[in-house]
């Protein structure tokens, strides 16, 4: 399984700028070949060049798991016809929701969704309709934006070092996994952000600590 530190353009919030699931993974398209080659060797999927609202925030703006791909409403019609001519074969929708940076504000894996609550009821289901899963709002240590500030896999979840213990008695009612608590970066608590992970790997931000991986490491059941 991969493990590996690593930065993109010198930053090591990597997961701005690339999500990834079980089947595939999505990046900026000017991420180098050599970054798009560290995050497919590591987390065993085909790596994917994209853009999502004329930007590089492919992480903010996009969260997926095998079912389906969710993107911001303010993803252009030839983008979204680019990721569909990619070679994924995946349901792909645009969430019509003023909360468009949709990778902040959904946490998903193959079998449930912990969302912003501040979605509507009608969001909600249309985001279960695209990733075939159900659909949970919640929050982790106070933040609403479950995406940028957790990690959850089909393996496990891990979550930022400000999660209550009544927050995690019901993320691991939701998910069925033990909630481990860390922080990324040396202390960021936006450890979203800080990585691109799924079954397989993890890719974390260079100045993470040895304990903050570890601790992710056990979390997501990924073997250094």
């Amino acid at each position: 399984m991969g493990v590996v530190k690593h930065n993109i353009n010198g930053n090591d919030y990597l997961g701005v700028f690339a999500t990834s699931t079980d089947k595939y993974a999505l990046v900026w398209d000017g991420v180098s070949k050599r970054d798009r080659g560290t995050i497919a060797e590591n987390l065993k999927v085909k790596c994917i060049g994209v853009s999502i609202a004329r930007s590089d925030l492919i992480g903010i703006f996009s969260r997926g798991n095998s079912n389906g791909l969710v993107l911001s409403n303010m993803a252009e019609d030839k983008e979204v016809e680019a990721i569909r001519k990619s070679g994924i074969d995946i349901k792909i929708g645009r969430l019509d929701s003023d909360l468009n940076t949709v990778g902040n504000n959904i946490l998903a894996n193959d079998k449930v969704a912990i969302v912003n609550p501040d979605y509507t009821r009608n969001e909600m289901n249309s985001i279960g309709e695209i990733l075939d899963v159900e659909v949970v709002g919640a929050e982790a240590g106070e933040f609403k934006t479950v995406g940028a500030s957790n990690i959850l896999t089909n393996k496990g979840i891990v979550v930022n070092n400000r999660c209550t213990d009544a927050e995690a008695d019901r993320i691991k009612e939701i998910t069925g996994f033990d909630v481990v608590r860390t922080t990324a970066n040396t202390g960021a608590l936006s450890i979203g952000l800080s990585a691109i992970a799924n079954s397989f790997g993890i890719i974390i931000g260079e100045s993470t600590t040895g304990f903050e991986m570890a601790r992710m490491l056990e979390a997501l059941d990924i073997d250094s």
